[in-house]
């Protein structure tokens, strides 16, 4: 036995002595102290069952018979020990600080009031604790080890106080919010780490070869950023300490932070070998196996990590990415929960679960996880960014701008914030420093790409930034095979497609949008118009009942309509699909909001076909073809495509203009007799109805002659308009400045147009074919009733710099022309007018209207003289919406598919003079319709 456990075995006699109530107590106390250091080997025997008397038995015993504490330090101290392992820390307290008052330099003293501050949440005062200690003993090592660990701690709780296990600070040291540090220095908080290197090194001088140490010194070292000096120590502890799993396991974190994956792979391994219960090493490993994309490997050992160590939050929480990212979301909010549960200020884990409650289309819970991640760390980009994207999907464009440049402030190296914030500028057209910001979004990416990372543009938003067609695809099938790594888990073994002969073909339509969505406004009248005798429609809805009668009248023409959303598990939707034999499956959402794509990955049927939603290819080796026509996908284009393509006769596109609009094809154009209006534009005021009669046979209207839209091939004519002239119109403009629902005129009805309270709702969406006769009028949009309207009904987004120097171009050589937009989102106006007066125009040349529901969304494109198409992406729904109106589209197509279908419904109209080549000719075709009125009335 040394003379320290000699001096340890004394001090729990002492302690002994004291508690019985021996009369001599401070005497004997001290004979046995005394004895014990010098000649005690004959008497150990003697005295040791009392020596082994638990702590609980000593401290009770204490209690029972309150006896007064003498004043003799080290009882005092090894009386506290006892009582601090009993967890009874503020008698233990009291305790030292006696024995510090009996002795102020006892050192031992001063180091275990320091643990106890440390239990007690103050490590402030523990670490002025142990620094006294260290002051009155320099060669006191274990209190230079507690003030080296501590002094570590102090900086893990200013910077990441949100997780029981610590990040690494030297990641976050560039992203703190300085209100967060105290004084707001960030120097403060690597003056610590060196403060706990020195305390470390000088635990070193009095014992080179402590293994732990030097293990400690590493994870300094690794937070200041040394990883080199962090590898080369705890190799050291390996070398003094080959069965240390601890340094293992770290050695590997700085390996794979040096990018040696396959290093830090072996010692993790290395690290279980050693203790197959090594719980960090067990997350750890998972997580190189997440990212190496062995999901299924790394779920199991994120459960073998919580099988050791059922409280361990950061492994609940990664398992809960990985069940996530298997779209296993209500197993992945249930270990969130539990994270939380563990450590309630988790901020990792409230952030990933409001992705996954994002997921589920719980918005509201979302915002409330996001929200609290960053109360309990302002500092958390991610959280600020993750809070973004609910801003920005809800359509609250500058709360998502703010929030990602805050976490780019924090996280100057966040590809997906700047993606993301490049994109809401996009939408806002907020142009600054665009060249730059498109020079460095294409960098990400290709940095990205080359590092086979999902990169972080997303494939609907490529075409709008100048990617190259290889990397447009290189992104779909980034994508494509997140979906196909998903379905391996489902362990599902290859669809047949038995062939049975005699009956009709299978065609299956999978859609998100099977309601009040532009993709329903286009199609539902396909599913019905299908030769039945030929042809089986099945039509699989992936979003629940609207109410809409879009979503009543898909569900009723198609002969089989299926509601997928009540089979969330996408490998039981796709045995429906194959059990249903279908032989063509068609997806209509590519990568848009809503898509299943995994259901495709797991191939249920035996062609699988892009069409219609999704403006772009797949890059996914499960979707065999594209349709589309040689306009819109040249076959010189064909590589930009994953799929085949299988070409229309004419334009791919369609819409259900003629079933949902007829009241259009009739128009009566108002002049006033009384008022030089006569001389104006024929589209000043419109009046449409499926039944003009009335309003002709009983208000007094003069027809002045009938203009018919119609092909040389003397088709049947789809545009009637009647131009006619009233005594007087000052009532109609009386009803619209006032804002009147309707006005009789001579007992026939005329309802306004734009009026604040619709009539009828299903009208105004477009479900139902107006009985009433409408008016519209510039002067409900505050339009000039002598100028020529060139328009485009579009999103912001797809308006880019080239586009607008374009228009402004235009309207600079057209002098009475106005450009009308749409406040799509309104934010974009007041960057465009600015911009606008930049290039030289004037304010009112440009002139924006709300949003409208899309009856009048459609009805009002009569109004304008010329569309003008946005050649980045075009308007595709938008220009088959202002066609319908006998409105001229100009459109210059580009290479991608989104920028090329304005030009095929062109085509198919048979207007291909309205379709440019290059910049200057689109200006010019613009400008001529602009200044030739003959011109336009023939487009």
């Amino acid at each position: 036995m040394t003379k320290k456990n000699a001096q340890v075995y004394s001090n729990y006699y002492s302690g002994q002595n004291i508690v019985v109530g021996n009369d001599n107590a401070e005497g004997e106390s001290k004979r046995l102290h005394d004895f014990i250091l010098g000649s005690w080997s004959w008497r150990i025997v003697n005295i040791s069952p009392e020596i082994m008397r638990t702590p609980r038995d000593i401290a009770c015993s204490y209690g029972d018979k309150k006896q007064t504490i003498l004043d003799l330090y080290c009882v005092r101290s090894d009386l506290g020990n006892l009582l601090k392992a009993l967890a009874r820390l503020d008698e233990a307290k009291a305790c030292y600080l006696k024995a510090i008052e009996t002795r102020p330099d006892f050192a031992v003293a001063w180091s275990n009031l320091g643990c106890v501050f440390n239990a007690q949440g103050e490590i402030w005062l523990a670490i002025h604790h142990f620094e006294k200690a260290v002051a009155l003993d320099p060669n006191f090592l274990d209190a230079y080890i507690n003030l080296g660990n501590y002094q570590c701690v102090i900086v893990y709780t200013v910077i990441s106080p949100s997780t029981s296990d610590a990040p690494s600070i030297r990641l976050q040291l560039e992203n703190v919010v300085t209100s967060t540090v105290p004084n707001g220095c960030i120097d403060w908080i690597k003056s610590w780490l060196k403060r706990a290197v020195a305390a470390y090194l000088r635990a070193l001088n009095l014992s080179p070869n402590n293994a732990v140490v030097h293990g400690n010194l590493a994870c300094v070292y690794y937070e200041q950023g040394l990883i080199d000096l962090a590898i080369d120590t705890y190799r050291r502890a390996i070398e003094l300490q080959p069965n240390f799993p601890d340094a293992y396991c770290n050695l590997a974190n700085a390996l794979k932070e040096k990018g040696q994956v396959v290093e830090a792979e072996e010692c993790y391994n290395t690290a279980l070998r050693l203790c197959p219960t090594h719980a960090d090493s067990l997350n750890n490993l998972a997580n190189i196996k997440r990212e190496q994309g062995y999901i299924e490997e790394a779920t199991r050992l994120y459960l073998k990590a919580l099988e050791v160590f059922p409280e361990f939050a950061a492994a609940h929480s990664n398992l809960a990415s990985v069940l996530q990212q298997q779209g296993k979301l209500n197993e992945a909010l249930m270990h969130y929960k539990e994270a939380i549960r563990i450590q309630p200020t988790f901020a990792d884990a409230y952030s990933n679960m409001g992705n996954t409650l994002k997921e589920m289309q719980d918005i509201q819970g979302a915002l409330q996880c996001y929200t609290r991640a960053i109360q309990i760390n302002p500092a958390f980009a991610d959280a600020h960014s993750n809070l973004a994207s609910i801003h920005k999907d809800s359509g609250n464009i500058p709360e998502a701008i703010q929030s990602y440049r805050t976490a780019l402030k924090l996280k100057p190296d966040f590809p997906d914030a700047y993606c993301n914030l490049a994109h809401c500028l996009q939408i806002a057209c907020d142009w600054t420093d665009y060249e730059a910001r498109m020079k460095k979004l294409v960098s990400i990416v290709a940095e990205q790409l080359d590092k086979n990372r999902l990169p972080s543009v997303h494939p609907h938003h490529s075409m709008l930034y100048p990617l190259s067609h290889d990397f447009r695809k290189a992104i779909a099938a980034r994508h494509a095979n997140l979906c196909i790594e998903k379905i391996h888990v489902l362990h599902k073994q290859p669809y047949k497609y038995p062939r049975e002969a005699g009956i009709r073909l299978k065609i299956g339509y999978v859609s998100s949008d099977f309601g009040n969505h532009p993709t329903s406004h286009l199609m539902q009248s396909i599913p019905g118009l299908h030769e039945k005798s030929n042809v089986e429609i099945f039509c699989y809805a992936l979003s629940t009942d609207d109410g809409t009668n879009f979503r009543s009248k898909i569900a009723r023409e198609a002969e089989h309509f299926i509601d997928l959303s009540q089979i969330p598990c996408n490998g039981k939707a796709a045995d429906r699909i194959n059990n249903d034999g279908i032989h063509i499956l068609v997806n209509m959402n590519g990568y848009t909001k809503g898509a299943r794509n995994e259901i495709f990955a797991l191939r249920p049927a035996p062609i699988q076909v892009m069409w219609l939603g999704y403006p772009g290819t797949s890059g996914a080796s499960f979707m065999d073809y594209l349709i589309t026509d040689e306009v819109t996908s040249p076959v010189e284009l064909a590589s930009q495509y994953s799929e085949k393509l299988a070409y229309m006769p004419h334009t791919y596109f369609i819409g259900d203009h003629k079933q949902m609009f007829p009241h259009l094809k009739e128009r009566l154009i108002l002049t006033d007799k009384l008022s030089m209006k006569g001389k104006l534009a024929d589209n000043v005021a419109v009046i449409n109805a499926t039944d003009l009669s009335p309003m002709i046979e009983n208000t007094m209207v003069k027809e002045i002659r009938e203009i018919v839209v119609a092909d040389a091939k003397a088709k049947p004519v789809e545009i009637s308009m009647k131009i006619a002239e009233l005594p007087t119109t000052t009532p109609i403009e009386t009803m619209i400045a006032s804002g009147q629902c309707q006005m009789s005129v001579n007992g026939v009805v005329v309802q306004n147009g734009m009026a604040p309270t619709p009539v009828n709702t299903k009208t105004a969406t477009g479900e139902e074919v107006p009985q009433n006769i409408v008016i519209t009028t510039r002067q409900q949009y505050g339009l000039p009733e002598d100028a020529v309207v060139y328009c485009n009904f579009n999103q912001l987004y797809k308006i880019d710099p080239l586009t607008l120097h374009m228009w402004a171009y235009i309207l600079k050589h057209v002098p009475n022309a106005v450009l009308w937009l749409l406040r799509f989102p309104a934010v974009g106006e007041p960057n465009l007018q600015a911009t606008a007066q930049q290039l030289g125009l004037a304010p009112g040349r440009i002139l924006f209207s709300n949003v409208a529901a899309k009856e009048e969304h459609v009805r009002r494109g009569q109004l304008a003289d010329v569309c003008l198409d946005t050649p980045l992406c075009n308007g595709h729904t938008t220009s088959m919406d202002v066609l319908w109106t006998g409105t001229p589209v100009v459109t210059l197509p580009g290479e991608t598919l989104a920028s090329r279908v304005a030009a095929s419904q062109l085509h198919t109209l048979g207007c291909p003079e309205l379709v440019a080549r290059t910049r200057q000719e689109y200006q010019d075709i613009a400008v001529r319709l602009g200044t030739d009125r003959e011109l336009r009335e023939l487009n």
